[in-house]
């Protein structure tokens, strides 16, 4: 069966009660195009709108894009375009080329996610000799201008290895599916989709990358080595030496991998078991400030302070509630004692 063959049968099981208005153009048996969907007030609101899905199956020695595509993508291969609207285009299959104005010519294979951006020159194609097959999403918004602000994004690494992946491709057949429908509300149904490809594809690049320098299993056994000593004092340096790195290696691999210092991952890690055992256990602050390595309790109730805005006292009568004051009535019935 078909591309569309297959999206048909699942898009009838989700609408075929459904008979709205579609703009849907059929571009050959294997691509479908849905453009120009509608947005209000509302919907932009929510951060992030979707103009257009679609996929594109291109046999090897076709000429792309087709002639029949849609007027307002409509483009060169060797001319290029520049977009008003962000778009992210995933081939499940053959390989190609992509160029912008912020990057060089660029191979693209299978598996390879890239993004276009509003008001950036670019052009992209399959090769001649294998063609490909394009997943994509049309949207704009607040929501991704940010992302790009923080840099979660950038113009200048627009492709991302995400792979090939199942999970991925039903996505994307899920919006052709939502959007074709057009049901209330499909608008922020479409942008929890955009996001989450986007969130996917984020994390895979950011993972591949990881992989491909032969870190990831030395940042992992170092986080096993911090699991395994919550209740010491090591630090990071010497956590450097067992894998054999210099500090300053590691520390540079650690923080852009994790987001956090050695250090301050350490420091997470212990104030996140001092939660559960604050919620779970009766054990005092100075208990639990020396099972978790801390040599000073003041120091441990200062950074516990630092980092959730509480005092480790008032957490836990906020977790336990009820049964803190259980256990306190108790306390109080049983023989005089030093409670600390």
């Amino acid at each position: 069966m078909s591309f569309v063959g297959i999206l048909s049968t699942y898009i009838f099981g989700l609408t075929k009660s459904h008979k709205g208005y579609l703009r849907i153009i059929k571009m050959k048996k294997d691509s479908i195009h849905i453009k120009y969907l509608m947005t209000n007030d509302r919907d932009i609101q929510w951060g992030l709108t979707v103009n257009s899905v679609g996929f594109q199956h291109i046999e090897p020695g076709e000429v792309y894009p087709p002639k029949n595509h849609p007027a307002r993508y409509l483009f060169k291969a060797d001319k290029g375009r520049v977009l008003n609207e962000y778009q992210t285009l995933y081939i499940t299959r053959g390989q190609g080329s992509f160029i912008s104005e912020n990057t060089e010519d660029r191979a693209i294979s299978e598996g390879d996610m890239f993004l276009l951006f509003p008001g950036e020159w670019h052009s992209y194609k399959p090769d001649i000799s294998t063609g490909w097959d394009e997943y994509w999403i049309g949207f704009n918004g607040n929501n991704m201008d940010k992302r790009i602000l923080s840099n979660f994004f950038s113009k200048e690494q627009p492709i991302l290895n995400v792979g090939i992946k199942n999970e991925l491709v039903n996505m994307y057949m899920h919006a052709i599916a939502v959007a074709q429908q057009q049901t209330t509300g499909f608008q922020q149904l479409l942008a929890g989709i955009v996001d989450y490809l986007l969130g996917s594809a984020y994390t895979a690049d950011k993972s591949s990358s990881f992989e491909e320098m032969r870190v990831i299993k030395q940042i992992n056994k170092s986080k096993v080595i911090m699991l395994e000593n919550l209740n010491t004092n090591i630090c990071p340096e010497q956590i450097a030496d067992d894998l054999n790195m210099s500090y300053s290696w590691f520390r540079k691999l650690f923080k852009q991998y994790t987001g956090f210092s050695p250090m301050q991952y350490m420091f997470e890690m212990k104030i996140q078991k001092s939660k559960e055992l604050l919620t779970d256990t009766d054990l005092s602050n100075i208990e639990i400030a020396y099972q978790l390595g801390f040599d000073n309790p003041n120091y441990f109730c200062t950074i516990f302070k630092k980092r959730t805005n509480v005092t480790p006292m008032k957490y836990r009568a906020m977790t336990q509630g009820k049964n803190l004051v259980i256990a306190n009535k108790n306390k109080l019935r049983a023989p005089l004692a030093l409670v600390v």
